[in-house]
């Protein structure tokens, strides 16, 4: 049974408006919440992140311009961008910073889901989501959860970014390590 968060609202529009990087660490410990077609909601604790910042960030979709594919990346910040990766696996990301900068943060990791591709097949999420706001109005939307202490986070490099040069050593990628977290009563 997921667990129960501390506040039932969805992220405000202004939590997405910040670097990437700074959204990613911060998402952690947030629960991605879906509604299913019967209108139950099932939560699911964010455990691992990636953050891509921008045109300047050899590894974000948008650091060659804005193309069909990529350009809800340079709209307005809280708002899901949804790709298909290797032709088979959809990749769900939202988009954060100021409008027309192109920076997301990459879902890889959320309640039994590891890995970006589980989490989307996993929760039923695709195409259908692209473009729209992570909110109750979309039946997809994030949540404040319990807050992850620092000692409890690693940062890595991103994963499968290697044709990005330098920027693909950038520490980007947040997980939370479960054994560095307090112990629950």
């Amino acid at each position: 049974m997921p667990d129960m968060p501390r506040s039932s609202q969805p992220l405000a529009a202004a939590f997405y408006e910040r670097p990437a990087d700074r959204v990613a660490r911060d998402l952690l410990g947030a629960r991605l919440v879906v509604r299913a077609p019967d209108g139950g909601l099932s939560r699911y604790v964010v455990f691992e992140t990636e953050a891509y910042l921008g045109a300047h960030d050899l590894a974000c979709h948008g650091s060659k311009g804005m193309t069909k594919r990529n350009a809800v990346m340079f709209g307005p910040a809280g708002r899901w961008y949804v790709y298909l990766c290797y032709g088979m696996h959809w990749m769900l990301n939202v988009v954060t910073g100021a409008e027309g900068v192109p920076a997301a943060v990459l879902i890889r990791g959320a309640g039994e889901f590891v890995g970006p591709g589980r989490v989307t097949r996993g929760l039923g999420i695709d195409k259908a989501f692209d473009g729209r706001a992570a909110a109750r109005t979309t039946g997809l939307w994030l949540e404040a959860g319990e807050p992850i202490p620092p000692r409890a986070i690693s940062r890595t490099p991103r994963i499968g970014v290697g044709y990005a040069g330098a920027w693909a050593e950038k520490p980007l990628r947040f997980v939370v390590d479960p054994a560095k977290l307090p112990t629950m009563i």
